[in-house]
């Protein structure tokens, strides 16, 4: 990616309280979908916040806001009801590193 490929968008989600519970038989799906974003170069980092679980932060990066708007529409968590709510932000980055590879490629952890 070290090419300028847009500008970075922040995809806030609400989960549902019982999210951890429900999650694991989308869970597959959902990170196939991350994994496949990240590939081509949109998803820079994704993952669940935590004390509490109640939510998840994915970083983007795309021209267009369509990219993120697709993701959300097609993520099993949204469809399935586990996320109760999400907002998408244009971030304005001013300090580090836009050259991210290797980032968002693990399986393991909350998200």
């Amino acid at each position: 990616m070290g090419q300028d490929r847009g500008v970075y968008w922040l995809l806030y989600y609400d989960v549902a309280a019982d999210y951890i519970e429900r999650r694991a038989q989308f869970r597959e799906a959902h990170l196939a979908l991350a994994e496949s974003n990240h590939r081509r170069g949109f998803l820079v980092l994704g993952g669940a916040l935590e004390d509490p679980v109640d939510g998840a932060v994915l970083v983007f990066r795309a021209d267009d806001i369509a990219v993120v708007e697709s993701f959300v529409r097609d993520d099993p968590y949204v469809r399935e009801g586990l996320v109760t709510s999400w907002r998408i932000r244009r971030w304005n980055v001013v300090v580090g590193n836009p050259d991210t590879r290797g980032f968002g490629q693990s399986r393991s952890g909350i998200f």
